[in-house]
C-alpha cells in the first residue's frame, strides 16, 4: 500500500478532512444502525407474541406496541437530526475523479484501481451496500437470477412500500443501478443472472465479515458472532454452525447433501432464531422439513432445492410468506390445500427434476390475489379455467400442457394483460422423444409480453410471433421445425436474447437466415440442432449488434460462414460440444480458418469428443 499513500499524499489537506468526515459519518451510522435494529427486532418480537392471541390479550399487546412506535420514531428523529450535513461527499468524489483522471487503472496498478473501488463502494447509498451485499450472499456455484435477488431484496425488508409500486420494480431498479455502476456483471447465456464483479465480490465480502453483521463463509465449523443477522454457508458439510437469535436471513448450500444430524440441527437453528425472514437451502436432499419451519411467522421466503417429500401442512401456518420457491423430485407432486392460506405470498415457483412430471395446484388458487408469479404447475383439473381470474400475475409458466385444457389455458392467458413472462412447456410421451406442444395458431399472447418460451414440437411457426413488438428474450426448445423460423423472428425489433434449441432440423442455415436490417437489437444468439451441419452465409449487415454467440450441442457442426469476420460487434464465441474438425480448422495455432473468428475478444470451444475447454483470447493490438 506504500506506492497507495505516496499517491494520496498529494491530497494531504483533503485526506485529513477525509479521516474527519469518515469518522464522524462512521460514529452516526452506528448509532442509528443500531436504533434500526433494535426497532426492527420490537417488531419482530410483536408479531412473534401477538401469533395466535386473541381477545383482551390481543389488544393489550397492540396498545403496548403502538406506545412503544411512538418512542422508536421519537428517538430515530433525534438521531436523523445529528446527521453530519455533508450532502453527497464532495470531497470523496474529488479524490475519486483525482484518481481517475491521474492514474490509469491497469493490471500493473492494481493498488490504485483497488482504491477506486473502495471510493465507489463507499460512496453507495446504504441500501444498495445491502443490495451488493446479498448478491454476495448466494452460493458462488449457483446462478444468481435477477429474479430470485429481487425476491430476497424484497423478503429482507430493503424495499420500502408505497402505494401504486411494486417492491419487486424497485429492487430490480437497484440490481440496474449495480450493474450499471460495474459492480455486477450480467451473464447473457443463462439470461438475466448476474455476477458480483472482482474487485467488488472480495471487498463485500471483506466489509460483511469485518462488521460482523453478514457472514458469509465455506466452512461449516466457522464460529458465527453473536451479532450477525445475515449468515451465509456456501459448502456445508455434515455440520451447521450454531447461530444466534437475531438471525434474520440463513443461505446455506451443501457440498452434497446434509446429513440426518444436520437436518435435526437445522431445526434446533431454526427454533432459537425465530425472527428468520429469508431461508434459503440447495443441494441439501432434505427428506423433509424440519417442523420448526412451520412456525417461523417472520419467514418471508423459502427456497428448498431438492426436496424429496411433501411440504409439512404446518407449512399453512407462514402467513408473511410473499416467496415460496421449491424444486421437488417426486414424479407426481401435489400442494396441500394449506397454501391457499398464504395470502401474502406474491411468488410461487415450483422446478420439477424431470419434465414428464407433475406438480400440482389445489382449486381456489386464484384467491391468492397477491400472486405475481406462478410457474411450473400443471394446469388440467379446471386450473387453466381458474387461470383467467389472476389479472395481477406477471411471470406463468406452465408444464405438461395438453390437447385436454390447452384451449381453456390459451384463452385465460389472453386475459392477464399484465404479463410479463410466459412459459410453455408441452406433455412429453412416454415413448417418444421430445415433447409435443398442442396447436398454437387460435393463441394470442398479451401485449406486453417480454419474455417467452415455448418447449416442444411445433408444426408451424406461430404467424402472432412476428408481431410481438415488446418481446426482448425468445426461447425455442425441441421445435423440430422444417422451416426456417428466422423468416418471420427476424422482424421482431426488440429482441436481445434468442435461443433456439433443437428448434429447426435442417442440416444447412444459408444467407436467408440473418438478413441484413434483421434482428436490429439480438446481442445474444444460442443455437443447438442434433442436425445442423454447417451455416454457410450471413448477408453483409446482419446482426448489427450482436455480442456474444453460442453454439451448443451440436456434434455435427462442421462450417461457420465467410462473413462471421464482419460481425464486428461480437465479443464471445462458445463451440460446446461441436465437431473436433470445426476446432482443428479455427485455431489460432495454424487453423486454415482461423481468420474468420480472429477479431472475436474471447472464444471457449469444447469439442463433441474431447473433454477439456480450449480458451482463446485475442491479444490487445
Amino acid at each position: 500500500m506504500l506506492s497507495l499513500i505516496r499517491k494520496l499524499d498529494e491530497f494531504t489537506r483533503v485526506a485529513g478532512d477525509v479521516e474527519t468526515i469518515r469518522a464522524c459519518c462512521q460514529t452516526w451510522e452506528r448509532e442509528l444502525r443500531v436504533m434500526l435494529h433494535e426497532a426492527e427486532d420490537y417488531v419482530d418480537n410483536f408479531i412473534i407474541k401477538v401469533y395466535g392471541q386473541t381477545g383482551q390479550d390481543q389488544k393489550e399487546w397492540i396498545a403496548e406496541f403502538a406506545s412503544e412506535l411512538e418512542n422508536i420514531n421519537s428517538r430515530v428523529s433525534e438521531i436523523m437530526n445529528r446527521r453530519p450535513r455533508l450532502g453527497a461527499s464532495p470531497i470523496l468524489e474529488e479524490i475519486q475523479q483525482f484518481l481517475r483522471s491521474r492514474f490509469s487503472f491497469d493490471e500493473d496498478d492494481e493498488e490504485t484501481a483497488l482504491a477506486s473501488c473502495m471510493l465507489n463502494y463507499i460512496n453507495l447509498p446504504y441500501d444498495l451496500k445491502l443490495s451488493l451485499q446479498f448478491c454476495r450472499a448466494f452460493p458462488g456455484y449457483y446462478r444468481n437470477t435477477k429474479d430470485a435477488l429481487v425476491r430476497v431484496l424484497v423478503a429482507a425488508g430493503l424495499i420500502q412500500e408505497k402505494p401504486g409500486e411494486l417492491m419487486e420494480d424497485k429492487a430490480r431498479e437497484n440490481i440496474e443501478k449495480l450493474i450499471d455502476l460495474g459492480m455486477l456483471e450480467e451473464d447473457g447465456y443463462y439470461c438475466d443472472c448476474v455476477d458480483v464483479l472482482y474487485p467488488y465480490y472480495e471487498l463485500s465480502l471483506s466489509v460483511m465479515n469485518a462488521e460482523d453483521f453478514f457472514i458469509s463463509t465455506a466452512n461449516s465449523d466457522s464460529i458465527i458472532p453473536p451479532t450477525a443477522r445475515h449468515v451465509s454457508i456456501h459448502a456445508a458439510d455434515n455440520t451447521i454452525p450454531n447461530m444466534n437469535t437475531l438471525l434474520h436471513s440463513l443461505f446455506v448450500s451443501a457440498k452434497q447433501r446434509l446429513s440426518e444430524a444436520s437436518s435435526d440441527f437445522l431445526g434446533t437453528v431454526l427454533y432459537n432464531a425465530k425472527r428468520v425472514r429469508v431461508l434459503h437451502l440447495e443441494n441439501t436432499q432434505l427428506k423433509s422439513l424440519p417442523d420448526e419451519v412451520g412456525k417461523l411467522v417472520n419467514l418471508r421466503y423459502l427456497r428448498v432445492r431438492d426436496f424429496k417429500t411433501e411440504l409439512p401442512v404446518i407449512i399453512g401456518n407462514l402467513w408473511n410468506l410473499q416467496t415460496l420457491d421449491i424444486s421437488v423430485s417426486p414424479l407426481v407432486f401435489e400442494l396441500s390445500n394449506g397454501v391457499l392460506n398464504l395470502v401474502q405470498l406474491r411468488h410461487l415457483k415450483m422446478g420439477r427434476a424431470v419434465n414428464y412430471g407433475e406438480v400440482r395446484v389445489p382449486p381456489g388458487i386464484s384467491r391468492l390475489r397477491n400472486l405475481q408469479t406462478l410457474e411450473g404447475i400443471y394446469a388440467g383439473g379446471g386450473i387453466a379455467k381458474e387461470l383467467g381470474d389472476m389479472t395481477q400475475l406477471r411471470s406463468l409458466e406452465v408444464r405438461c400442457l395438453s390437447d385436454d385444457h390447452a384451449d381453456e389455458l390459451y384463452a385465460s392467458v389472453t386475459k392477464l394483460t399484465a404479463l410479463r413472462n410466459l412459459s410453455l412447456n408441452g406433455e412429453w410421451p412416454r415413448m417418444a422423444s421430445s415433447l409435443v406442444l398442442p396447436f398454437l395458431e387460435t393463441f394470442s399472447p398479451p401485449p406486453l409480453l417480454e419474455t417467452l418460451q415455448l418447449q416442444g414440437c411445433l408444426i408451424e411457426m406461430p404467424l402472432w410471433l412476428g408481431s410481438m413488438e415488446n418481446l426482448t428474450k425468445l426461447h425455442l426448445c425441441y421445435s423440430h421445425l422444417s422451416e426456417n423460423p428466422t423468416t418471420i423472428l427476424q422482424f421482431l425489433p426488440n429482441l436481445e436474447y434468442l435461443r433456439m434449441g433443437d428448434a429447426y432440423k435442417g442440416k444447412r442455415m444459408e444467407i436467408e437466415f440473418f438478413r441484413a436490417g434483421g434482428f436490429p437489437k439480438l446481442e445474444y444468439l444460442t443455437i443447438g440442432s442434433q442436425d445442423l451441419v454447417e451455416w454457410t452465409a450471413i448477408e453483409e449487415g446482419a446482426l448489427p449488434s450482436l455480442k456474444e454467440l453460442r453454439f451448443s450441442n451440436c456434434p455435427k457442426l462442421m462450417v461457420l460462414p465467410e462473413e462471421l469476420q464482419h460481425v464486428t460487434t461480437l465479443q464471445i464465441l462458445h463451440l460446446w460440444k461441436v465437431h473436433e474438425d470445426l476446432i482443428r480448422r479455427l485455431s489460432p495455432n495454424g487453423g486454415p480458418e482461423n481468420y474468420k473468428i480472429k477479431h472475436i475478444p474471447l472464444v471457449k470451444c469444447f469439442g463433441h469428443m474431447s473433454y477439456s475447454w480450449e480458451f482463446w483470447r485475442r491479444k490487445p493490438p
